[in-house]
């Protein structure tokens, strides 16, 4: 695995987890935003071919 994909799956990972935590404490802006930076590193992933797998999505 390459440091980009390495780096990409890593900050999908914590921005997971920023969302979930998010979530939990209802705050409602940060999870929009740690949604759309989610979706946008979920796109940027598909267009390097870097596979996210079907768990990650949240």
């Amino acid at each position: 695995m390459d440091a980009f994909t390495a780096g990409l799956l890593q900050r999908i990972r914590a921005t997971e987890s920023d969302l979930t935590r998010a979530r939990e404490t209802g705050d409602d802006f940060l999870a929009e935003v740690e949604q759309a930076e989610l979706d946008d590193l979920h796109r940027l992933a598909a267009e390097h071919g870097v596979e996210v797998g079907a768990a990650s999505r949240v």
